[in-house]
């Protein structure tokens, strides 16, 4: 069960790499208000719901504590940042506002899994 951990925790860790990513690509876009939602955020928030989803439960079916505070606060963000890249994702362009709210909402993510 700990290889199963493992790989997912690695997926996670692409996940997170991928939507931040694709959002520190996106920052020069900041000037010229011509942001958009690369498929990297998209896919990113993602896989990161997906592989957040099997850790817990992965984690529930062992001997491990899980903190369901944390866990649902992450959810939450996790899934705002999904919703708002699903919505945007056909937009030529997306407002500061928007891409400025996926960035902090990823960083609070962050946060929250090292902090809480």
């Amino acid at each position: 069960m700990e290889i199963v951990r493992n790989i997912l925790l690695v997926l996670h860790f692409v996940g997170l790499a991928s939507l931040l990513g694709g959002f520190m690509v996106q920052m020069s876009a900041f000037r010229t208000r011509s942001g958009r939602i690369n498929p990297a955020i998209l896919h990113g928030a993602l896989t990161q719901v997906v592989t957040g989803l099997l850790l817990v439960g992965v984690a529930e079916m062992g001997d491990a504590d899980v903190n369901h505070v944390k866990i649902g606060i992450k959810l939450v963000v996790a899934l705002t940042i999904y919703v708002l890249a699903l919505v945007f994702r056909k937009k030529e362009t997306i407002s500061n506002g928007i891409l400025g709210t996926i960035g902090l909402l990823t960083l609070v993510n962050i946060v929250v899994a090292v902090f809480v």
